[in-house]
C-alpha cells in the first residue's frame, strides 16, 4: 500500500497533542480505526481524511463528553443528535458545578472551624448562642473520664451513607438535660453527628433549635472532661441558669489534626435560659 499520504500513528499523536496508548485505546473501542495497518510490522497509519474524526474527538472530550457518547454521535451523526448531546453534556457539567459548590462551601467549614478552634480562649466560661443545627442522634451509654469506645456505631453509620460523613469536630457525645439537672455526669448518654447544609444523609435526623448555652473550650480530650462539666453546673447555677437541653461535646482537635497532645481541645456547650425569678429581677431593673 501506498504510504505516502499516510501518517504514524506516532506522527498522529503528535499532530493532535493525544497519546499513543490513547490512539491504540480509540481503536480497541470502534472509536477510530486505523486507515491502515502494516500486516509484517503491525505499525499504524492514518489518513487525512481521518483528521476530521480526531479533532470532532478531541473537542468533544475537552467538553468532557464520554467515549461512548463520542461514538454514538459518530455512528449517528446529524445535527439534531449533536444538538442533543450538547444539552445533555450541559446538564452534566452544570451538575458537577454545583457538586463543586457544595464542596468549596464544605471545605469553607473546616476553615473555619479550625480558625475558630484555634482562636477561642481555653479554661473561659461564656455565654454563646449556638445557631440552630441538624444532628443524627444514637443512645449509646458511654462511661465518662474513660477513653470512648465510638467506633462500632459511627462505622455503621457511616456505611450508609453514599459519601464520607464522619469527621473531626463533626462527631460528639452528650449528657441529657435530665442527668445534668441531678448533677449525674458520670456517663454520657449518646453519640451525636453534626450536619451541615451540604450534607447528603440518608436516615432519621434531629433539628435543633437556635439556643442560648454556656461553653468551655479545654486542653485534652473527653477523658478530662468530667471535672469540666462540674465548672459548668457551678457556673449555671450560681447565674441562676436553668438547664434546656443535652450537652454538646466534641473533640475539636485530635490525632485527627495533629500528633502533638498539648494541642488537643475539647468544647462542652449546655443549652441554657435565665430562669423566671431572674428575668422578672431583670425587667425591674430596667436590665
Amino acid at each position: 500500500m501506498d504510504k505516502k499520504n499516510l501518517f504514524s500513528i506516532g506522527e498522529v499523536s503528535k499532530l493532535f497533542h493525544l497519546s499513543v496508548s490513547s490512539l491504540r485505546h480509540y481503536e480497541t473501542i470502534g472509536l477510530l480505526t486505523p486507515e491502515y495497518i502494516s500486516p509484517d510490522s503491525g505499525y499504524r497509519y492514518y489518513s487525512t481524511e481521518q483528521f476530521e474524526i480526531l479533532n470532532t474527538i478531541r473537542y468533544l472530550r475537552a467538553l468532557d463528553m464520554s467515549l461512548a457518547e463520542i461514538i454514538d454521535f459518530l455512528q449517528n451523526r446529524d445535527i439534531s443528535s449533536i444538538k442533543e448531546k450538547l444539552l445533555h453534556q450541559k446538564q452534566i457539567v452544570l451538575e458537577k458545578q454545583e457538586a463543586l459548590k457544595r464542596i468549596e462551601r464544605k471545605i469553607d467549614h473546616r476553615l473555619n472551624w479550625l480558625l475558630d478552634a484555634q482562636s477561642v480562649p481555653l479554661d473561659t466560661i461564656s455565654l454563646i448562642q449556638l445557631p440552630a443545627s441538624r444532628i443524627v442522634w444514637i443512645d449509646d451509654s458511654l462511661k465518662t473520664g474513660e477513653p470512648l469506645d465510638m467506633e462500632t456505631n459511627l462505622k455503621k453509620l457511616d456505611e450508609s451513607q453514599s459519601e464520607a460523613l464522619i469527621f473531626l469536630g463533626k462527631v460528639g457525645v452528650g449528657i441529657s438535660c435530665e442527668h445534668l439537672l441531678s448533677h449525674q455526669i458520670t456517663s454520657y448518654d449518646g453519640i451525636f453527628l453534626m450536619l451541615e447544609q451540604e450534607d447528603l444523609y440518608r436516615g432519621s435526623t434531629l433539628t435543633l433549635p437556635e439556643t442560648l448555652a454556656v461553653r468551655i473550650r479545654f486542653h485534652g480530650q473527653h477523658t478530662e472532661a468530667p471535672q469540666e462539666y462540674r465548672k459548668l453546673l457551678d457556673y449555671i447555677s450560681m447565674h441562676k441558669m436553668q438547664i434546656t437541653g443535652f450537652s454538646r461535646e466534641i473533640t475539636l482537635i485530635d490525632y485527627g489534626v495533629t500528633n502533638d497532645t498539648d494541642k488537643f481541645v475539647t468544647e462542652i456547650c449546655i443549652p441554657i435560659q435565665y430562669n423566671a425569678m431572674r428575668n422578672d429581677s431583670l425587667r425591674m431593673h430596667g436590665a
